[in-house]
């Protein structure tokens, strides 16, 4: 049946991802693990212990469940954005386009691999955290939401970048003058409470923030008064907006035929 062989497409798709990134662990699990505890070291630790409290929580509580999610976004992304590329680059890509299978298929393959990663790095990233602070869930079903449609969206944005992306160059560039200061600014390391008012008000524009809150209140019940149904509709508005226009890049061909 259709369905039967547009499952096998998708699994396929799926575990040719999952298994790249394992192959080469020390590449794509280690280095993320052990730059979360040199945050965890220097800023929760050393910088925390002069700061001592941010919003009633000791400095490392508050930061951990920013890092845990700066992970996540950053493994999700690059995932997708140097597996699709690299089938661009080999024209792989073009047996895919011409297979008989939909575009979604192919779509929702690449970007469940990403999200795999994602979760992985977080959960690595979450088992290392407890050596430095204990995480009292608050809201197992909002933290789990919260970090899956985080790490849907930049696996779409990821295979965004891989589409537009001429060169191998051009995949880093989005990650480190985009995400990287919308990451920082996001309210990872501080609350958006201490900034003056206009400063406030310019990080409501900026969508990590949205994510970092609904994630920190699925862990420690704290929000920077960010509403956490605004922040989940932001998340779901978001992946669906980047979904159809993905789908939309593929059906035209943008990037990809030649």
């Amino acid at each position: 049946m259709m369905w039967q062989q547009y499952w096998t497409a998708f699994v396929t798709i799926y575990i040719r991802e999952v298994r790249r990134f394992l192959r080469i662990w020390p590449q794509t699990l280690l280095p993320p693990a052990i730059t979360m505890v040199l945050y965890f070291i220097i800023f929760g630790t050393v910088i925390g212990s002069r700061i001592g409290q941010m919003e009633g929580y000791s400095y490392m509580e508050y930061v951990v469940p920013g890092l845990i999610m700066m992970s996540v976004i950053t493994n999700a992304y690059n995932n997708v954005a140097s597996s699709f590329f690299s089938n661009k680059f080999q024209r792989s890509v073009e047996e895919l386009l011409v297979a008989p299978i939909p575009n979604s298929i192919i779509l929702a393959g690449f970007v469940l691999g990403g999200v795999t990663r994602g979760l992985a790095v977080g959960f690595i990233v979450t088992l290392l955290s407890l050596a430095f602070t204990t995480l009292p869930i608050h809201n197992i079903w909002i933290t789990m939401l919260a970090v899956l449609l985080t790490a849907i969206v930049f696996s779409l944005g990821g295979f965004i970048n891989a589409i537009y992306a001429d060169k191998f160059d051009d995949i880093s560039i989005i990650p480190t003058f985009v995400l990287t200061p919308l990451t920082y600014l996001g309210g990872v390391f501080y609350s958006v409470n201490i900034l003056p008012d206009f400063w406030g008000y310019i990080s409501l524009a900026n969508p990590i923030l949205y994510m970092v809150n609904a994630f920190r209140y699925g862990i420690l019940g704290h929000s920077d008064g960010i509403s956490i149904g605004l922040a989940m509709l932001i998340l779901a508005g978001f992946a669906a907006v980047l979904s159809y226009y993905c789908l939309h890049l593929l059906r035209t061909g943008k990037g990809l035929r030649h």
